[in-house]
């Protein structure tokens, strides 16, 4: 599908992905625009880019709501179950959107290339969680656009457009180092139920989430250790700065730390929140 696609360069390839509102194509661009990169076929920008958009394009359904009113369901029904795969679905075609535009929004940055190489696997596997958790969707008679779904993630990405620190702080550290904190318990509850197959998306999208974590990690401490800041303390700061609410104990403590996320960061922020 995607071999003949015109690409004027990374940066080019990840605007147009994320404008598309066609699903398969955003996410066939998102894998298109990673496998050029990756082997040096494409420039990392030209004047001939398109202007990056204010939204992603999306599909005219889900409907999208406030986050209170996205209904909760037990997950020991089917219902239950597909208004979690749902949900999960919602978030990871997010975190491609919020994949691509790091590295589009960022492209002028004093950065090696291989902060675009990191970001660009981060957009390629958030492209294939989409597809598996739509797969599994609809082999449950379901598909995504069927329920609500809150507008949040994208919001907490726009507030931090015009700071690469603060960007990485709020999205790879603060809302996927949440995905560690919750999916297992997510995993298990989905194998007492019997669903096996949605377990098994879990686990894929799991494992691949902490190098997710690792790579905001990693580029959070490089940007701080240019700028001679202390990572713990710059994090604090810019989350308190930069996002609403409470940082939500349990916490994955072994998985966040495997991606270089360590207790220091995020212990002292538990209790805090903002009007």
């Amino acid at each position: 599908m995607t071999g003949d696609l015109a690409m004027t360069s990374l940066r080019g390839g990840a605007i147009d992905a994320i404008c598309s509102a066609d699903l398969d194509r955003k996410t066939a661009l998102a894998q298109e625009s990673a496998t050029r990169w990756f082997a040096r076929r494409v420039s990392l920008r030209s004047p001939l880019d398109a202007a990056m958009p204010e939204r992603p394009g999306r599909p005219d359904r889900p409907l999208l709501t406030p986050p209170t009113q996205v209904e909760k369901r037990s997950l020991h029904t089917l219902k239950g179950r597909i208004a979690l795969l749902h949900a999960i679905a919602h978030i990871e075609l997010n975190a491609v959107d919020l994949a691509l535009d790091i590295v589009a929004r960022f492209a002028t940055e004093q950065v090696p290339n291989s902060f675009f190489d990191g970001w660009m696997q981060v957009a390629f596997e958030e492209a294939k969680h989409f597809r598996l958790v739509r797969a599994r969707l609809n082999d449950l008679g379901a598909d995504y656009g069927d329920l609500p779904a809150h507008d949040g993630l994208w919001q907490a990405a726009h507030s931090t457009r015009n700071d690469l620190t603060a960007r990485l702080a709020v999205v790879p550290l603060i809302l996927e180092a949440r995905g560690l904190d919750v999916t297992p318990s997510l995993q298990a509850k989905m194998r007492q139920t019997g669903d096996l197959e949605s377990a098994a998306v879990l686990d894929v999208i799991y494992n691949d989430e902490k190098g997710h974590v690792a790579v905001g990690a990693k580029w959070f401490r490089f940007l701080c250790a240019r700028e001679k800041r202390d990572p713990a303390k710059a994090f604090r700061d810019l989350v308190r700065a930069n996002f609403r609410g409470p940082l939500k104990p349990p916490f994955n403590d072994l998985a966040r730390a495997e991606a270089g996320l360590t207790p220091s960061f995020y212990r002292s922020l538990a209790s805090i929140s903002h009007a």
